[in-house]
C-alpha cells in the first residue's frame, strides 16, 4: 500500500488471448465450400479456439450450416451462445463438406480488450497470405467448388488467391447488423434486421445445398 497516499492504477485485465484460430477442416470427406470471414472475435472464437464458434456473427451462419446439413450443432449451444462457455461445456460443432477461416486468423486489438479491424498491412503480410493461399489448396485438393466470403474485408484479401487458384467465389455481405444494412437497399431504411438476417441465412443455405449437390451453377452468383 501506497504511504503517500497515491492510488495505484493497475493495467486492465486482458480478455483477449489473440491465439492463431487455424482454419477449421471437416474430420472428414471432401471440402466443396470454403468460406471466409473478417476475425476472430473477442468472445467468440478467440476463446473457443475455432472460426466462428461463439462470435455473434456465429450464429446465423452456423445455422446455415445446419439447415444445408453441413453441420452438425449441439442443441445446448444456441442457449449458452459464448466461446469460454463452449469450451468450459466442452461444446463443438462437427462439419459436413465445408472448412471455415478468417482473412485474418487472430483477433485484432491495441490494447487487449476491445476489437479492432485487422488493417490492410496485416492482411496482406506476406505470412498472411500464404496462410490463406494453403488454406485454399488444401481444400481445393478435397474437391473444392466455391468460396464464399463473407464481408468486403475477407472478399478483397481472399479474391485474387482464389482467382489464382481458379476457384469461384461469391461475396456475401458480413451478417452482423453493420453488413447486412450497408448491404441492404436504400441502406435497410424501412426494413426489419430479423428479415435482413433471414433473408441472408436463407441465402447462404441455398448456395450451400446447390453446391454439395454438385449443381453450382444452380443459384446466381453475388
Amino acid at each position: 500500500m501506497s504511504t503517500t497516499g497515491e492510488l495505484f492504477h493497475y493495467p486492465p485485465v486482458s480478455r483477449i488471448r489473440g491465439f492463431v484460430v487455424a482454419a477449421f477442416f471437416p474430420e472428414h470427406g471432401p471440402v466443396h465450400t470454403l468460406l471466409y470471414g473478417e476475425a476472430p472475435g473477442p468472445r467468440g472464437a478467440d476463446q473457443s479456439g475455432l472460426p466462428f464458434w461463439g462470435d455473434g456473427a456465429g450464429i446465423p451462419l452456423y445455422r446455415a450450416l445446419a439447415a444445408a446439413g453441413c453441420a452438425e450443432v449441439p442443441a445446448a449451444a444456441w442457449s449458452a451462445w459464448d466461446g469460454t462457455t463452449f469450451v468450459k461445456l466442452g461444446l463443438r460443432p462437427v462439419l459436413h463438406g465445408v472448412a471455415l477461416s478468417n482473412a485474418f486468423p487472430q483477433c485484432p486489438t491495441n490494447d487487449g480488450c476491445k476489437f479492432r479491424a485487422p488493417s490492410k498491412v496485416e492482411l496482406r503480410a506476406p505470412e498472411n497470405m500464404q496462410r490463406i493461399t494453403a488454406e485454399l489448396e488444401r481444400a481445393t485438393a478435397g474437391g473444392l467448388k466455391q468460396v464464399i466470403t463473407l464481408g468486403r474485408c475477407a472478399r478483397d484479401v481472399v479474391a485474387p488467391i482464389a482467382e489464382t487458384l481458379g476457384v469461384p467465389l461469391i461475396a456475401l455481405p458480413h451478417p452482423a447488423a453493420q453488413g447486412l444494412l450497408a448491404d441492404a437497399p436504400n441502406r435497410g431504411r424501412g426494413l426489419r434486421l430479423a428479415d435482413l438476417q433471414a433473408a441472408w441465412q436463407s441465402r447462404l443455405v441455398q448456395r450451400l445445398s446447390a453446391t454439395r449437390d454438385g449443381d453450382i451453377f444452380a443459384t446466381t452468383p453475388a
